[in-house]
């Protein structure tokens, strides 16, 4: 399974609000938020707790598991 984190730049983008704003008030890197704009990024439980934190909102708002695609 993969993670996505396109609800994540979504609500930022409902929000009007700047990737490196987010990154600020969450206290992570705009680095890490460049490597959660890839399908599949691993980020460690902690940043997402800070991103939600930061934003007032539940892991399922900002992040969804992918199922692998099976191969036939």
């Amino acid at each position: 399974m993969a993670a996505s984190y396109k609800k994540l730049f979504k609500l930022l983008i409902d929000r009007e609000m700047k990737s490196k704003d987010l990154a600020a008030k969450a206290g992570i890197s705009t680095a890490t938020l460049a490597k959660m704009k890839k399908d599949g990024a691993t980020v460690s439980s902690d940043v997402l707790v800070k991103i939600c934190t930061a934003l007032n909102c539940t892991m399922d708002e900002i992040v969804e598991i992918i199922p692998e695609k099976e191969n036939d």
